[in-house]
């Protein structure tokens, strides 16, 4: 095939993407492997503007909160969890703590919070239903966004009950959604080579799946960088699109958003490995690879920058092909700081930041909530209301009465 021939089909394939309609698999590895960037992000943008019209680019105030790190799991990216038994590294964060860190985000505004942990061999499957119930009881305007999929398969294995009953218990006790963690790349032949012990691709699925029939919030997310070929980013991509049509036939509801970044390996096994200098991705490798799942992904609504692991300068890019959400201020995150991520320096990015990031890209920033409704526009007529410091946030989320007279309940 000549190279006049393949810029004529990628002509063809991006024309598509302009004119709304669907891509291959074999069409968007073509252009993956072949398209110029900057045709693959104004085909992204429009990709965008086809499900998301407008300038208006969203964020979330909220807390990655991380309930204990013990984890049986071992996986090779790693550098987060502390093997059972290691009383140094290891813990399991207890009632006050955990009710510490969610009052603390509730001051600086935060709607959600997102919890996760390890594979933790000591806790019953009861401790987690007492969790989300005592979180819920005591802060109940807060959102609860916690476990992974493969978490919920480890409780599910511990208590002795199915996926369904395990999520319908969590829900019946204040569980709103699932974050999509422990996806890495949903691709077995990856999997098995650098993640054997936790969750395969079909059950990774087969647990989202329950959460939308149980109607619950759900993202779904990807790491690149392992040594895989594109035919496996591209696995990934095709099989999450097809759950995807399947969930929103069948139940109504699916995946709310994608989130992808380059795995972080400082400090990690791999970082050790023979192949080390072979692992992780460039930033322009990341656009690339966001443009692609934005032009492919057109079921699912919403795509976010990852500031956290890319920086906020490749963030403001990601906006360029075909994001349309900054992420989360953060405010704490643990597992991907601990594996040498931008957050390790400093984990949160206060609103103010967030919206001085978005407007220098070009775009108006938006609070939103997990639904990806909109809370509040800051326009350009309106740069004076930004909140600017934490001492602002503490006096506009108290005057809102979100967490002002909170006593925890045992």
């Amino acid at each position: 095939m000549t190279e006049a021939h393949i810029q004529a089909q990628i002509d063809q394939i991006l024309a598509r993407v302009h004119d709304g309609g669907r891509i291959s698999y074999d069409d968007a590895l073509l252009v993956y492997q072949h398209a110029d960037l900057l045709d693959l992000a104004e085909a992204a943008n429009a990709r965008r503007q086809q499900l998301v019209p407008g300038d208006t680019v969203t964020y979330l105030i909220d807390r990655n909160i991380n309930y204990t790190n013990v984890c049986v799991t071992d996986c090779q990216f790693c550098n987060f969890y502390a093997l059972p038994g290691d009383a140094e590294k290891g813990y399991v964060n207890n009632k006050l703590i955990l009710g510490g860190k969610i009052k603390e985000a509730l001051e600086l505004g935060a709607t959600r919070i997102l919890m996760q942990g390890g594979h933790n061999p000591d806790l019953p499957y009861d401790y987690y239903i007492d969790l989300v119930d005592w979180i819920h009881r005591t802060f109940p305007t807060i959102e609860i966004n916690a476990f992974s999929p493969s978490e919920i398969q480890y409780m599910s294995e511990i208590g002795g009950r199915t996926w369904h009953q395990t999520l319908s218990d969590l829900k019946a006790v204040g569980l709103a959604g699932l974050p999509g963690g422990g996806g890495e790349i949903l691709d077995d032949e990856v999997r098995k080579r650098v993640t054997p012990k936790k969750i395969m691709t079909d059950d990774w699925f087969g647990v989202m799946k329950v959460a939308h029939e149980l109607g619950l919030i759900t993202t779904t997310t990807m790491v690149i960088g392992f040594r895989e070929e594109l035919r496996n980013r591209m696995n990934h991509l095709q099989r999450l699109r097809d759950e995807q049509d399947d969930s929103l036939k069948r139940f109504g509801v699916g995946f709310n958003a994608f989130i992808s970044w380059t795995v972080q390996i400082e400090n990690t096994p791999l970082s050790r490995s023979r192949f080390a200098d072979e692992y992780g991705a460039t930033s322009t490798e990341y656009l690339r690879h966001t443009a692609v799942s934005r032009i492919f992904l057109d079921n699912i609504p919403h795509i976010s920058a990852s500031w956290p692991t890319q920086g906020v300068k490749v963030g403001q890019m990601a906006l360029h092909f075909g994001c349309d959400d900054f992420g989360s201020t953060m405010i704490e995150e643990n597992v991907v700081s601990a594996a040498g991520a931008i957050t390790k320096a400093s984990p949160v990015m206060l609103p103010h930041e967030i919206h001085r990031q978005i407007r220098e890209a070009g775009f108006i920033p938006a609070q939103r909530n997990t639904n990806y409704e909109i809370l509040r526009v800051f326009d350009t007529a309106d740069k004076d209301a930004d909140l600017q410091t934490i001492e602002d946030i503490t006096q506009a989320a108290s005057k809102q009465g979100n967490w002002a007279g909170v006593t925890l309940i045992e």
